[in-house]
């Protein structure tokens, strides 16, 4: 068993002391007693979650006097669990202080633990993430060398030698899902169907394992192609996502979702489908809640984000700009510079747009596009509302609400000089005669898809106001 024990040490990769979390019970005493043997026991950690009472506080006496009997440091960590999923938070602090250690940590999951989790997984709905069970070794120093033994195997050691263990009265409690799985379901699917399901759910687990692995690859390739990442947000372009395989469009959504909410929990497979279902429309737009996510779809775009993000993103701002200088907003995250300059310059290249200082009154404001505003660009023959240029550019509704625009005085109804995307108004623009230019370029302090650059059509646009590739802007 020992030597078990050294050689998945050693197919793991792992060199050195470790420290050893010990519950007290009989897979983590094994542990400890295999590790100091060995030489690789740095410490003992146990924490005393105070769930149950004088027994916790029993477990801890315990596993404290190993620690004194093996001459071994004891690590402590004694914290009231938050209000929520028992099981869950419990988890959360263990391992929290196992991942503020100098060192790895090795805990006593055995077969056995991991077989109950496939099982517990599968029937709550897991794909092959899910299946994929406890991994050997975690990304926050956690190692498991214990996979490959049995829970049988591991007390009849301990018998054999004498040594005591606790049992953890919770472990019974039929209120817990795991432990039905544990004492009930896989004892009867053991004696009626499958006599070693403990080693095929294990080896599930292994398969599972290298399919993730694959994945975990192929997805760092395709992420950067179909994911735009922005604070707290993601956005996908539907028409060339829905061409790859659905396999493909699940696991990215699913790696969008983490991206957002931190974590998977207590997403499965219907909330995958019911985002792909979102974007199959060929058009329009619409908006599911997902736990923890608000999914947005409008024109050609999706947008994952947290719930309740947009009521934190101010949608009604005015700011007197500063000019020269700059002029920021903190929520929706925006700043325009401006810059007066002589016209005797040559702008090549530079993507600025660039008003006629003399026409302007001199106090300009910045706020956010309002219902009614109305823009006479420079391709077009009169006047027309933002709002049919954002139809028409397609531009997505979630976007709108902030849209920033430049006014040529304070006053309600003062004329829109400048737009995001749109650009400056027709009858404000600098042209060769022009004596001061008032340069604006808008900074955004994210790498959301928007404005021009991933706009359908906007290109188009950009080049008619001679701001394509090497155009000379005057």
């Amino acid at each position: 068993m020992i030597e078990r024990v050294a050689a998945a040490l050693d197919k793991l990769g792992i060199e050195g002391p470790l420290g050893v979390a010990v519950s007290g019970g009989a897979d983590s005493v094994f542990l400890l007693h295999a590790l100091h043997e060995l030489r690789r026991a740095a410490a003992i950690l146990h924490v005393n979650h105070k769930l149950r009472g004088a027994e916790s506080d029993e477990d801890e006496a315990f596993v404290r006097h190993l620690a004194s009997q093996l001459g071994i440091p004891f690590l402590l960590h004694s914290a009231p669990i938050p209000e929520g999923n028992i099981e869950q938070e419990a988890r959360r602090a263990r391992y929290a202080f196992f991942a503020s250690q100098p060192f790895p940590v090795a805990t006593g999951h055995t077969l056995d633990d991991q077989a109950e989790t496939v099982l517990y997984r599968f029937l709550r709905g897991a794909g092959t993430a899910g299946l994929s069970g406890i991994r050997p070794v975690n990304g926050s120093g956690i190692v498991r060398p214990l996979l490959e033994l049995r829970r049988a195997d591991i007390r009849d050691w301990l018998s054999e030698r004498g040594l005591a263990w606790r049992e953890d009265t919770s472990n019974v409690n039929p209120e817990f899902q795991r432990n039905r799985i544990r004492l009930a379901v896989i004892p009867e699917l053991e004696a009626t169907l499958n006599p070693a399901l403990p080693e095929t759910l294990a080896a599930t687990a292994l398969w599972a394992q290298g399919e993730e692995d694959y994945w975990a690859a192929e997805l760092a390739r395709l992420e950067p192609q179909y994911l735009i990442s922005a604070p707290e947000t993601v956005f996908i372009r539907t028409k060339p996502f829905l061409t790859l395989p659905v396999a493909i469009q699940r696991r990215l959504l699913r790696l969008g979702i983490e991206k957002v909410r931190g974590s998977l929990r207590s997403i499965d497979f219907r909330h995958i489908e019911a985002v792909r279902a979102l974007m199959a429309h060929s058009e329009g737009s619409g908006r599911i809640q997902l736990p923890g996510l608000d999914i947005y779809r409008s024109f050609d775009w999706l947008r994952l984000a947290p719930t309740g993000f947009d009521a934190r993103i101010e949608r009604n701002f005015e700011i007197p700009v500063v000019i020269p200088g700059r002029t920021e907003v903190l929520a929706p995250r925006l700043a325009i510079e401006t810059e007066l300059r002589d016209n005797s310059r040559v702008y090549t290249g530079e993507v600025v747009d660039l008003l006629d200082w003399e026409r302007c009154s001199g106090s300009l404001l910045l706020r956010n596009w309002r219902p009614g505003d109305q823009l006479h660009s420079q391709l077009r023959a009169g006047a027309e509302k933002v709002k049919t240029l954002f139809q028409e550019f397609r531009i997505p509704l979630w976007e709108r609400r902030s849209w920033p625009v430049i006014t040529d005085g304070h006053a309600e109804g003062s004329p829109i000089v400048w737009t995001r995307g749109f650009g400056v108004a027709r009858d404000y623009a600098a042209g060769p005669a022009s004596r001061k230019v008032l340069a604006i370029r808008e900074i955004r302090e994210s790498n959301s898809p928007f404005p021009a650059s991933h706009i359908e059509k906007s290109l188009e646009f950009d080049r008619a106001r001679g701001r394509g590739p090497g155009a000379e802007v005057l």
